[in-house]
């Protein structure tokens, strides 16, 4: 198992400019969520819970879930202090192991550019969401001046919808919500939002 690079990070992961650009997803998101005050939600790749812990009072449970335990250390910190009552985590990494659980709602902010195989990733997603449930992706649209050993170069939208479509999705709504300076490896980008329905 090579070193989780995210465990070293997580103490500092909270910058100013993440808490920026946090804030921007969490008010794209925030207006995907209205009505779900029945449902759950999953955060994969949550990291310190800097995205989903601002939409606990959306919905009825929050599930935290990451493969760095650092990460979650300080997600659990944050509950704790903020006194969300809604919300647990999870230590577990969907790209080896399929969890024994079902969510009505997942989202995934910034993090599908870090996993090798989207379309596995797609498929385990789907298969752990209810019938009728929602997959929120936010992430960096295709960019040529990016070019990282281990992360995407952002995605085309178009090819995305495919893989989703692949994947047994039924509808996918995705747009660019967001343009801003040196924001993905320090380049200008945007980003998009997904937002698919498990028919």
């Amino acid at each position: 198992m090579e070193e989780n690079v995210f465990e070293q990070l997580a103490k500092r992961y909270d910058t100013e400019e993440r808490k920026e650009l946090a804030k921007i997803i969490v008010n794209e998101v925030r207006t995907k969520l209205q009505n779900s005050k029945s449902c759950s939600l999953l955060d994969y790749g949550c990291g310190t819970g800097l995205v989903s812990l601002e939409l606990a009072d959306l919905v009825d449970s929050l599930l935290l879930v990451d493969s760095s335990e650092q990460m979650l250390e300080v997600a659990k910190a944050k509950i704790a202090r903020q006194k969300i009552n809604n919300a647990d985590v999870l230590y577990a990494d969907f790209t080896q192991e399929a969890p024994e659980i079902k969510s009505d709602i997942i989202i995934m902010s910034l993090v599908l550019l870090h996993i090798p195989d989207t379309n596995k990733i797609l498929q385990m997603l789907y298969s752990i969401l209810n019938n009728g449930g929602k997959l929120i992706i936010i992430d960096f649209d295709k960019n040529d001046k990016i070019s990282h050993p281990k992360v995407h170069n952002g995605f085309s939208q178009e090819e995305l919808t495919k893989s989703l479509a692949e994947a047994g999705f039924q509808s996918t709504e995705i747009k660019t919500f967001h343009h801003g300076k040196q924001i993905f490896m320090k380049q200008d980008a945007s980003m998009f939002i997904a937002n698919s329905v498990k028919g």
